[in-house]
């Protein structure tokens, strides 16, 4: 029962999130969802999980895709999803759990300090931050802050980014999710699952007209952080 209310609240959490911001359910959900699941389960959970909140989300915008940058970011993911997949196959669990916390800490990082790289300009850094978003979103459910990078660096608003965002999350995980496959919940899991996503929709979408952005975008980036921290303890931990 215990883990099946943490399930359900990492999960409330997440959903919130994303429904706040436009982006962050993996970045908040993940490092608990594998501390929860495993590697694997909690992976593909988020992919799923993720995946489902970009196609809700990108109902309302997809009139604001810009096709020209989704087509090669979405392109290049597709090629580096199996790479991902792969590596959380070979790797053990806790070299796993330390693997995916320093990819998390170290996008957090980047995105906290507003990196502004050269190679993400252009064609050429759409497909790099594609590239590097399909392995990290497949195998640490986390293929976000590739976009963001690019986004930041392209000089989109916030406006721009959102759909753009959903639209590459939408594609993103549906190769992950056929990549990796759906995880093995028991009824009981789905139905919380179901249930608090929706709450977090709810409670998302409730508070976003009542918190400035740049005090919700610190705080995924905060718990993100934590988060991956905390999943890089438990691997080392548990390899000593």
């Amino acid at each position: 029962m215990t883990a099946l209310i943490l399930l359900s609240g990492t999960v409330l959490l997440g959903a919130s999130v994303q429904w706040l911001t436009g982006m962050g359910f993996a970045l908040v959900a993940v490092p608990a969802l594998i501390l929860l699941l495993g590697p694997a389960e909690g992976v593909a959970l988020a992919n799923c999980a993720a995946g489902m909140i970009s196609v809700v989300g990108l109902a309302g915008g997809w009139r604001r895709v810009r096709p020209a940058a989704m087509v090669p970011l979405c392109a290049a993911a597709a090629c580096t999803v199996p790479a991902g997949t792969w590596l959380t196959r070979r790797l053990p669990p806790p070299a796993l759990l330390l693997t995916m916390g320093a990819l998390v800490t170290a996008a957090v990082l980047l995105v906290m300090r507003g990196a502004r790289l050269p190679a993400l300009g252009g064609r050429g850094g759409a497909l790099t931050a594609g590239a590097v978003g399909g392995f990290m979103n497949s195998a640490a459910g986390v293929g976000g802050p590739p976009v963001s990078l690019y986004a930041l660096n392209a000089g989109w608003t916030v406006r721009e980014f959102v759909p753009n965002a959903q639209f590459y999350g939408v594609v993103v995980n549906a190769f992950s999710v056929t990549a990796n496959g759906v995880p093995g919940l028991s009824g009981a899991e789905w139905a919380a699952v179901a249930a608090a996503m929706a709450a977090g929709g709810a409670l998302g979408t409730a508070v976003a007209g009542r918190m400035p952005e740049h005090h919700a975008r610190r705080l995924v980036l905060v718990l993100a952080l934590m988060g991956g921290v905390t999943a890089m303890v438990k691997g080392v931990w548990t390899l000593s």
